[in-house]
């Protein structure tokens, strides 16, 4: 992939695959301390010590519609090759968390793409999960709380076309006020 925002759908995806009612995407957008970082957090069905020694292996899936799984594999030998890394923890029935990182300044490093978009679809998709995501910068923080929002529609639904549009310029504008980098 070549955007660090289809990585993170693809990524949060695995979340909802994984029955997750509850999941938490933090994102550490560093300049000053060279690093960005994502943490992918939900209680969904976690994996067994056996399935998680394997999962990075593309040829390891959950899915019973292909016999391939690159979104895992494909994130790790990004972030090895970007000064950066991995690690993977899971608890059956208790949940998973990723956290991945990259060098920020390294030239082989995707860029940060539509992360406005790839939230906004994510969430608007997946209206019965509750999503906290939070991204942090060296000047300041923004967090999106679905919880909050619908509370704030009070009843209409993040899939209507109007809700998404105004959503995405919420999000678009508070991630530029918080100097969120590419």
């Amino acid at each position: 992939m070549k955007e660090l925002s289809l990585h993170v759908y693809d990524l949060m995806e695995n979340s909802t695959a994984a029955n997750a009612k509850d999941v938490f995407l933090t994102i550490r957008d560093s300049l000053k301390d060279n690093i960005f970082h994502f943490t992918i957090q939900d209680n969904g069905k976690g994996m067994s010590p056996e399935f998680l020694a394997r999962v990075t292996d593309p040829y390891t899936t959950s899915r019973t519609t292909r016999k391939v799984g690159l979104g895992l594999p494909l994130i790790k030998m990004n972030t090895e090759n970007c000064g950066g890394g991995m690690k993977l923890t899971s608890e059956l029935g208790k949940g998973t968390t990723l956290e991945f990182w990259f060098q920020h300044n390294h030239w082989d490093r995707p860029p940060m793409g539509d992360i406005t978009g790839t939230l906004i679809m994510l969430v608007s998709q997946h209206e019965d999960i509750h999503f906290i995501i939070r991204y942090i910068t060296d000047q300041d923080e923004f967090v999106f709380d679905t919880d909050e929002v619908k509370e704030a529609l009070d009843g209409m639904s993040m899939n209507d076309l109007g809700i998404i549009k105004m959503l995405k310029e919420m999000v678009a504008e508070n991630l530029k006020e918080i100097g969120a980098n590419e």
